[in-house]
């Protein structure tokens, strides 16, 4: 159990699910509604697509995972076996598609993108300089998803994609620096690589700080109170913080993505 729990990148699996299933829950709120069967097929949907992709991904990669000594990776080290890889990856993209066909053509449609566009950038384009559209279509998919899914219209939710878009840029540089040298190893091209470590860094850091200072700026034309501007303070000193060191930096957008979040539900619920 503990293989297969790995082998779908639970970290960055939950952080999503939990980003979603909140951003219904304030859609919901806003529209004095309660969390109801849609929100919990959507948060549902949503975490079948991330298995699917972590399980995807590692399968792809065993080889290039083994060639680097990713003793981490449970397919690489002997803990899972491919075809244990497969079935994970199959049941979570059966349960996406699942609970999405419950809500109706346009969430199934977006979800299926969203998984289509992940699924490429495992397959090849991870190791393209390419790497980073992927992460720009999934996660700018993501918000509208979710919209869809909980059924509310679209447009509330329009603002958050041109922010959700740079910062997904941001977290596939810091994500692809924790494996800088297994992707050197291997003679990867990913963007990261392409850039350079050192420029990929503060890229990375540059665009993160740039969508926080942007929802911050927001925050304050919408009339936001003390304690959404203070969670969106300290999105910004997650990054600051983060910038530190390359381990440092994910964790830090993984905890400004859950603060920036929240402050935007307190601020516009």
């Amino acid at each position: 159990m503990p293989a297969a729990i790995r082998a779908v990148h639970p970290a960055p699996a939950l952080a999503v699910v939990v980003l979603s299933g909140a951003l219904g829950a304030i859609l919901l709120a806003q529209a004095r509604l309660p969390l109801d069967e849609r929100w919990l097929l959507t948060v549902v949907s949503i975490a079948g697509s991330q298995v699917f992709t972590g399980a995807t991904n590692d399968l792809v990669d065993r080889a290039r995972d083994a060639a680097a000594g990713r003793l981490d990776k449970p397919i690489a080290a002997g803990e899972l076996s491919a075809n244990a890889a497969a079935w994970i990856a199959s049941g979570g993209l059966a349960v996406q598609l699942a609970a999405s066909s419950r809500l109706g053509v346009l969430p199934l449609a977006l979800g299926i993108g969203a998984a289509a566009s992940a699924a490429a950038y495992n397959l090849f384009l991870s190791r393209t300089p390419l790497s980073a559209l992927p992460y720009l279509v999934s996660f700018g998919l993501l918000p509208l998803w979710v919209a869809a899914g909980v059924g509310q219209p679209l447009e509330r939710v329009l603002p958050a994609v041109p922010l959700a878009a740079p910062f997904a840029a941001a977290a596939h540089l810091a994500n692809t620096l924790r494996d800088w040298d297994a992707d050197a190893l291997t003679g990867s091209r990913n963007l990261a690589q392409v850039l350079g470590r050192r420029r990929s860094h503060w890229v990375a850091v540059g665009l993160a700080l740039a969508v926080g200072l942007g929802a911050g700026l927001g925050l304050l034309l919408g009339g936001g109170r003390g304690p959404s501007l203070a969670l969106g303070a300290i999105g910004l000193g997650a990054v600051v913080l983060g910038a530190g060191g390359e381990r440092r930096l994910w964790y830090g957008m993984l905890i400004a993505a859950v603060a920036w979040t929240a402050a935007w539900g307190l601020s516009s619920g």
